[in-house]
C-alpha cells in the first residue's frame, strides 16, 4: 500500500462506489429509511462540487438479479443518498446476478464507461473511488484510475495489492484535488 496521490493527468469527473464508500453497507437495502452516510461524504462531494469536477455512483446491485430487491426500491434509496450528498451528476448501477455475465458488473467496466458517457468525459480522465478491488479493477478496464478506501470488509489481500489507498472517502478526493492544483 502505498498512500499518496497516484500521478494523476487530468480528472474530469470523480466516480464513487455507493455501499461502504458513500453509504454505510446494508445489505440488499430496499428502505430508503436506512440510508446513513459515512463520514466525510458529504464533505467530499461538496469538495468535488465547488472544484467543478462533476460526480457520479456506479453500483453493483445484485440483489436486483437475485430477486431480493426491486429496481424501484433501488432508485427509491439512489435517491435518499443523493438528498443527503447534494445531488451527483449521475447513478448507474447493475442489476444482474454476479453470473450473469453483463459487462456492467464490477470489475468489468460498462458502469464506469455509462457513468463518463452520461457526465460527457473521457473514461481515462475518471477517477473510481470504491472500498473494494472489484472497484479498482472496473476503473482500470475503463482506461480510469482508481484509489482504494478499505473498509471492514476490504480484505487485506485487496489492500496489499494496490498502489493508491486513502484511509477515508474525504481523504481520496483531497488527494485528487491536490494532483490537480498541482497540475495546474
Amino acid at each position: 500500500m502505498t498512500p499518496g496521490a497516484p500521478p494523476y493527468g487530468r480528472v474530469s469527473a470523480v466516480l464513487f462506489d455507493r455501499d461502504g464508500t458513500l453509504v454505510e453497507d446494508v445489505p440488499y437495502n430496499g428502505d430508503p429509511e436506512l440510508v446513513r452516510l459515512l463520514p466525510g461524504a458529504r464533505e467530499a462531494v461538496d469538495l468535488l462540487r465547488s472544484a467543478g469536477i462533476p460526480t457520479g455512483v456506479v453500483s453493483n446491485q445484485s440483489g436486483i438479479g437475485r430477486g431480493l430487491l426491486r429496481e424501484d426500491e433501488v432508485l427509491r434509496v439512489n435517491a435518499r443518498a443523493d438528498a443527503l450528498l447534494g445531488t451527483l451528476g449521475t447513478w448507474v448501477f447493475c442489476p444482474h446476478s454476479p453470473d450473469a455475465g453483463c459487462t456492467c458488473r464490477k470489475p468489468r467496466p460498462g458502469l464506469v464507461l455509462e457513468a463518463a458517457r452520461r457526465l460527457g468525459v473521457p473514461p481515462a480522465e475518471c477517477v473510481v473511488i470504491g472500498d473494494i478491488r472489484a472497484d479498482v479493477l472496473a476503473a482500470r478496464a475503463a482506461g480510469a484510475r482508481g484509489v482504494l478506501v478499505p473498509n471492514a470488509v476490504t480484505l487485506p489481500a485487496e489492500v496489499a495489492v494496490e498502489r493508491w489507498t486513502a484511509p477515508d472517502v474525504l481523504t481520496a478526493v483531497r488527494m485528487v484535488l491536490d494532483r490537480q492544483e498541482a497540475r495546474a
